[in-house]
């Protein structure tokens, strides 16, 4: 299995995690599957916390030359 498909894309993350939002709004779930929805969206948190850090070092890594160019910095 590729990280691909362990991890679902960010933006799929925040469109599940809207709609599961809408889901328990609704006031229509029963508390069963509320907490369920509510488990599943804990670990799409985690999953869009851990893919922004990751960009979050990949923008660090770039450094700006003094030509304008950048070149891509090892991380420490």
């Amino acid at each position: 299995m590729t990280k691909k498909e362990k991890n679902p894309s960010f933006e799929f993350s925040l469109d599940r995690l809207e709609s599961l939002v809408n889901q328990m709004e609704s006031g229509e779930a029963t508390l069963e599957q509320s907490l369920e929805w509510f488990e599943e969206g804990m670990g799409l948190i985690n999953s869009c916390q851990n893919q922004l850090k990751e960009a979050e070092q990949k923008v660090q890594s770039l450094i700006k030359n003094n030509d304008g160019s950048f070149i891509l910095k090892d991380s420490e």
